[in-house]
């Protein structure tokens, strides 16, 4: 249910946006979400259509862009995507690692009138 907040706050940042660009209305929102974000892209969507009702935001489209897992390796710098559940290195079988992509969850670019 952790959604519902992000997704209040995505409408109001598209809000306050729209009004400094002085525009009528919001018709697209891209939004960049990893894919270890926890956050699901339905659920954003879901709580989205309610939260712009009666907004210039209303009937918005939203588009995500999904950022694969990227880790890498703390003892020699390997980067490499997570296979499942095994997160040790390719290369050196290492088990120190570290998220490097895959947390994103921002507002990238907008469409408006």
């Amino acid at each position: 249910m952790h959604e519902l907040g992000v997704t209040e706050n995505i409408v109001n940042i598209a809000l306050a946006k729209a009004g400094e660009a002085q525009a009528s209305k919001v018709i697209q929102i891209n939004l960049v979400i990893g894919e270890m974000s926890g956050f699901v892209p339905d659920c954003i969507q879901f709580y989205f259509d309610p939260l712009s009702k009666d907004t210039i935001a209303q009937g918005a489209v939203l588009h995500f862009e999904l950022v694969p897992a990227q880790l890498r390796c703390r003892n020699c710098s390997t980067i490499f995507h997570p296979q499942d559940t095994l997160w040790a290195c390719p290369k050196c079988r290492g088990q120190s690692v570290e998220i490097s992509k895959g947390r994103e969850l921002y507002i990238e670019s907008m469409e408006v009138e």
